[in-house]
Parts: structure tokens; sequence; C-alpha cells
């Protein structure tokens, strides 16, 4: 394979050799370009970026065959690079992973169409970003609320973005959370296996949904918990992901009759500790996702990375302590 830049465009000449005979185009291609996804090359190849010209990504291949690959220039994203400061905790040509404050909204939406992890990523990571399905954007393959901390992998290259969507679809992602709730459990631990689905009465909440009857708007969700320290009238507990929807945990942990603390939305900031939340200013749900684990989608290894409680949380911790 040899890639030059020609009239704006990344020219990629690249053989396929008589191990690929029989193949689909698009997958010989994307064994032979390891830089471009899959379904990358399917819309380049339809759009008529390939000389000899075939528009056909499923058309087979004979072998021992050259082939022009003209790929544009990533659009620019429609979101503004803004330089806001960001803990990197790894980053290499294809992802990085980044301990995220909170209050940093991930991405742009209604009332926060800037100052996201977005914006700063866009800023951050510059001409490094390869363009996802063709836009210079960075790959966001899962998201913490605002007011969550913590561990957060986005993809720079279009064949990260499609190896870390892969896994997180197949809930291969190592995800753990700590989480201060309301009350101390009874159990050490202990499973929460049950649906989720966006509430009927307050759309900005999730709910849990019975199964049979919940019209199949319900996801599964499941969340291992686990009782780290009994504080008073709370407790530090330890979530583990084995699926990763929308306030999964907060939601799971309330249903069980034991919100995050501070989290307003799902009943954890009741009478109990309101007082001293308002003396420490922590004003959030006290959640971080401390650790995260997945293999590298290009180089095939294992990556695993640790956050500790942030200072924020370290304090409540302190106070609650008995």
């Amino acid at each position: 394979m040899r890639a030059t830049m020609a009239g704006g465009q990344q020219i990629i000449d690249v053989r396929l050799g008589p191990d690929h005979a029989g193949w689909r185009l698009d997958r010989a291609l994307a064994h032979a370009i390891p830089t471009l996804s899959r379904e990358r090359l399917k819309a380049l190849i339809r759009s008529g970026a390939l000389t000899p010209p075939l528009r056909d990504p499923a058309a087979r291949v004979k072998g021992d065959e050259a082939f022009r690959l003209a790929v544009p220039a990533p659009e620019p994203a429609h979101n503004e690079p803004q330089d806001i400061p960001l803990r990197i905790v790894f980053e290499d040509e294809h992802l990085l992973v980044i301990d995220k404050p909170a209050g940093l909204v991930v991405h742009p939406a209604a009332g926060n169409r800037d100052r996201t992890l977005v914006n700063a990523l866009l800023h951050h990571c510059g001409a490094s970003l390869s363009g996802i399905g063709g836009v210079a954007r960075p790959g966001i393959v899962h998201r913490i609320d605002k007011d969550t901390s913590g561990l957060l992998v986005a993809a720079k290259t279009d064949v990260a973005h499609e190896g870390l969507a892969r896994q997180f679809a197949r809930h291969s992602i190592d995800r753990r959370y700590l989480a201060i709730v309301s009350g101390v459990p009874r159990a050490g631990g202990g499973t929460v296996d049950a649906p989720l689905a966006r509430s009927s009465a307050n759309r900005k909440k999730i709910a849990v949904v019975k199964a049979k009857d919940d019209g199949g708007r319900g996801k599964r969700a499941v969340t291992h918990w686990k009782r780290l320290a009994v504080l008073r009238d709370a407790a530090l507990v330890e979530c583990r992901l084995e699926t990763g929807r929308t306030h999964q945990v907060r939601v799971h942990m309330a249903s069980i009759g034991h919100p995050l603390v501070g989290d307003s939305t799902y009943g954890g900031s009741g009478k109990t500790h309101r007082k001293l939340l308002n003396e420490l200013s922590f004003h959030r749900q006290a959640l971080h996702a401390a650790g995260l684990g997945f293999i590298h989608p290009v180089g095939k290894h294992r990556l695993s990375f640790e956050s500790g409680m942030p200072p924020d949380m370290q304090e409540l911790f302190t106070a609650l302590g008995v």
C-alpha cells in the first residue's frame, strides 16, 4: 500500500494478492488498508472513488489486482474547536482516553451548543482526526452524564470508531463506577437485571419498566454492585456494567432503594444529606467512572485504565465517614 496527497485528496495505491481471491471487494480493501473501516470503504466504493471503476462493494476479487482509491479530505465538523483543558490519560494515533471532570457535557445538544467535550477534542486533536465517516470529528462511542466524572474513550480514526462501537455493542467493554448511595444496603452486593426505558411520565427521566407490559420499549440493563464501605446513612458501592444504558447506575440503584447521594432526579437529595451537601457545595450525583478496559481496535492488545475518586467526591466520602 502506498499513500500520497494530490489535489486535496489522499490517493491510496493498493495491490490485492492471490490470497484475496474470492473475497468481497470491501472486505479485501479493509484488510489491505487498515486505516479505513469497512463501512467507510463501502461508501467510497459506491461514490466512484475506486479505479478501475467498481461501484459494488460486494463484487468478488479475482486476486493479484491493483486499485487506486481517492479519499476526499474530511469535511470540517459543524462544531467549533474550543481550547478547554482536558486530562488525557492515554493517546495514540487511533484513540484517546479522557478523565472527564464533572460539569463537562460530552456532546453538543439543545441547551449546550458549545463548551463540550467534543469542542475540546476538536481543538486538542486538530489535524490528527482522520475523519469519522468522512467528517473531521472525534468518534464518541459512549457518554457519561454531565455531572458524572471519570473515564471515557473517543476514537480519532474511522477504523478505531468502528472497532470500539463493535465492542460496546457486544457489551465486552469493562466499565467500573464508584457511587455513594443513600442508606446502607443490607446485602454486601447483588445484581440488578431490570429493563430501562424513557419514562412515560417525564421524558427527561429513565425508568425501570416491566418486560411483560412495556410495549417493547425497554432495553435490557444489568448492573452488578458491591458494597465497599459503610458510611453514615450512606455507603460507597462499586458498580460494574454488563450493559451501558442511559442513567443505568442511577436508576438501578434508586430502584433497590438506594439512590445516589446528590441525585436530585432520582431521589438522592433528600433531607438526610441535604445540609451536608450544601455545606460542601456538592451539587451533583456522587458517581465516578473509575475503571475502563477494552481491546485496542487496531493493535488488538488489552488496555485498562483506573481513575481515583475526584476531590469533591473524596471530600463527601470523608464527611460521611463513621
